[in-house]
């Protein structure tokens, strides 16, 4: 069964999709499961004989409409697991269609960890790189960094490999393309060798950690924290190298305190019991502590009767990919939850305007109100990712109408 929330059979065709939280719903045309790469290839040269569309799927987790189609969606939940790695350069080829939760563990007996992941790990490979997730931490990319190769499927249906040797411009572009640039099949990716963790949370008041802020930024490997609206309190996440833990015992209390690898310590251990949607945007980092204050006061102003979701402020080091948020910066994320079942546009729509006051872009599978008019003037590579699409699929076999209105194309 794939690991999406739904099972493609004959059997379903006929039901409407969902994502993760069920703020999304569609019916594609058809539903396929291709057992292997030369499947995919197959599938896409029969889209293109017929003039149809082809949208990949992960996991389902995204908030936005990436995946969203009317016509064929296709899952890579049959070319998943470790291919092939090399335990001496650190280096594994995987499928696409891995979950990083499942991957994790056939890494770890290879000896082998990803050196992040984001707050859920349910995302797979493909998505996972295609929408730019990340964790957080000071001195960490987001996931998408960790390609420097791997094999695609074309809009023609031909197979074609890449490398960060060969074409480094390419990879920047396709690292966060969303599928827009064509089918990843087999990821290779840079990783670390297999280690563990010591996760701490420390409990405090909103401004003792914004006086300590600059401190627990620079003193830990992942660091991140939850300000909780109603109580108007934060939850730290401190995650480092057994041994090179800090004492915060001084201004906060220590909550949790566990030692593991980096799959069993970075991401939340089960599935979330309340299915929420999110609005993130990434602002530079100098401008993060302001965006957040400014954020804080209208919640406490407006929102907080309505809306008891906590926010979550993370850090995000600046790279080169050319739709990555962190592009040409270093970031830090704000994601802003409502439930799933509440209104939740209104909040979201409310303090957007404050995000990207102070310099933000949105994350591609989060809600948010960009399009391509707003979203050019946020990328300095905008233009030439366009170009490179438009080489790449002249005739719109990965596009939708949601990412027609997202590229402008």
């Amino acid at each position: 069964m794939p690991n999406t929330p739904w099972s493609a059979t004959s059997e379903n065709l006929d039901q409407d999709f969902h994502n993760w939280s069920g703020g999304l719903r569609f019916r594609p045309s058809r539903v396929e499961v291709p057992g292997s790469e030369e499947d995919v290839a197959a599938l896409v040269r029969a889209a293109a004989r017929q003039g149809r569309t082809i949208r990949p799927i992960g996991s389902a987790h995204s908030s936005s409409a990436l995946f969203v189609t009317d016509d064929i969606l296709v899952s890579l939940d049959h070319i998943r697991g470790l291919r092939e790695h090399d335990a001496r350069r650190h280096l594994a080829t995987v499928g696409s269609g891995s979950e990083l939760t499942h991957l994790s563990k056939e890494l770890e007996a290879a000896g082998l960890t990803l050196s992040n992941f984001g707050d859920v790990a349910t995302q797979t490979v493909g998505g996972a790189i295609g929408t730019g997730t990340h964790g957080s931490g000071r001195g960490l990319y987001n996931l998408s960094m960790m390609l420097i190769g791997g094999r695609l499927v074309t809009a023609r249906g031909e197979i074609r490999t890449f490398g960060i040797e060969e074409e480094p411009d390419f990879l920047r572009a396709f690292r966060v393309s969303f599928g827009t640039l064509g089918i990843l099949t087999w990821a290779t990716l840079q990783l670390d060798p297999l280690h563990d963790l010591h996760r701490q949370e420390w409990c405090l008041a909103f401004e003792p950690c914004m006086e300590a802020l600059e401190q627990l930024a620079r003193e830990n490997r992942n660091f991140d924290f939850y300000w909780y609206p109603r109580s108007d309190e934060v939850k730290l996440r401190c995650i480092n190298p057994p041994g090179e833990e800090k004492d915060y015992s001084a201004f906060a209390r220590l909550a949790k305190d566990e030692i593991g690898s980096p799959h069993e310590v970075i991401p939340q251990h089960s599935d979330l019991p309340y299915r929420f949607e999110e609005m993130e945007y990434c602002v530079p980092a100098e401008a993060g502590p302001t965006c957040l204050r400014t954020l804080r006061g209208r919640i406490k102003e407006r929102w907080r009767r309505s809306v008891g979701w906590r926010l979550l402020y993370r850090y995000i080091k600046g790279d080169d990919t050319w739709l990555s948020e962190a592009h040409g910066r270093d970031s830090v994320s704000i994601s802003l939850h409502q439930n799933a079942s509440l209104p939740y546009w209104d909040f979201f729509l409310d303090l957007e305007p404050i995000l990207r006051d102070h310099g933000g872009r949105p994350h591609w599978a989060k809600k948010h109100s960009l399009r391509a008019p707003e979203l050019r003037a946020l990328y300095p590579m905008w233009d030439r990712f366009l170009a490179l699409r438009q080489e790449m699929d002249p005739e719109g076999r990965f596009l939708t109408p949601y990412l027609r209105g997202l590229l402008g194309c």
